[in-house]
């Protein structure tokens, strides 16, 4: 597959350099853009269709975080390129999928797009998944009505008709319950789509999985946003929007 992807970075050379690397090394990546500034970067990504972004950290006027803070949703793969290591903690508070540090081994890049790769094929595949869905909410055989989730002093059993949706901060998850209760997992949101989605939970966008049970109602302005029933509103993929319309109009429709 080829990786639509966008380089940010202040500096020339940093751009050049990285270019050439790709071209070179990970010939899937074909750079659509480039931006030296954080406002300039910022209109390249709200018009174009990328899959991953490559993005320096310490750019004039904003930081590379500014950048990301001022998109939304997310719906692309970010890799940080900096010269500074102490942003690295931060930098995957924002599910990066890597940081690499300046200058770039070309081996640690190679990886990173490898990571890349794998985590937009699992996005691109999730619509796929709709028809089964669609199945699996009108089978009549019974489902197990609960989910087992380990906490550092053991188990907890939590029911699913109770989840309301799931929220990812990087490797752990937040699962949130009716009656103002959550639960903070060790686990990627990843895992809990894999189990919950037969069970009618739908994988909105990166971030959140939600119970279509707990829906509200929906919105089309700014993009399209759902209201939960405990009143939290979550924006809707750019690349999930239709198959979740679709899935609305074919089961409640």
């Amino acid at each position: 597959m080829k990786i639509k992807a966008i380089i940010v970075d202040d500096e020339k050379w940093g751009r050049v350099n990285l270019a050439a690397l790709l071209r070179e090394c990970c010939p899937e990546v074909n750079v659509i853009a480039e931006a030296s500034s954080a406002d300039e970067a910022i209109k390249l990504i709200h018009k174009s269709e990328l899959d991953l972004l490559f993005l320096d950290i310490e750019i004039p006027k904003k930081t590379g975080f500014d950048i990301l803070n001022e998109i939304k949703p997310i719906n692309f793969e970010v890799i940080f390129c900096t010269a500074h290591n102490h942003y690295a903690i931060k930098a995957f508070k924002f599910n990066a999928v890597d940081y690499l540090l300046k200058p770039i081994d070309e081996t640690e890049l190679v990886k990173a797009v490898k990571r890349a790769e794998e985590n937009i094929q699992r996005k691109k595949s999730a619509p796929s998944n709709l028809e089964s869905l669609l199945q699996n909410l009108s089978s009549p055989e019974k489902k197990i009505d609960k989910i087992a989730v380990r906490l550092f002093e053991g188990f907890v059993f939590i029911s699913i008709a109770q989840i309301i949706r799931c929220h990812s901060d990087g490797n752990y998850t937040t699962i949130y319950q009716v009656n103002n209760e959550k639960t903070v997992v060790a686990k990627s949101i990843k895992d809990y789509e894999d189990l919950l989605s037969e069970h009618g939970f739908y994988r909105i966008h990166n971030s959140d999985l939600i119970n279509l049970a707990h829906i509200k109602s929906y919105q089309k302005e700014d993009g399209g946003y759902l209201t939960m029933s405990d009143e939290v509103k979550i924006e809707i993929s750019r690349r999930r929007k239709d198959g979740f319309l679709e899935l609305i109009s074919k089961k409640f429709l």
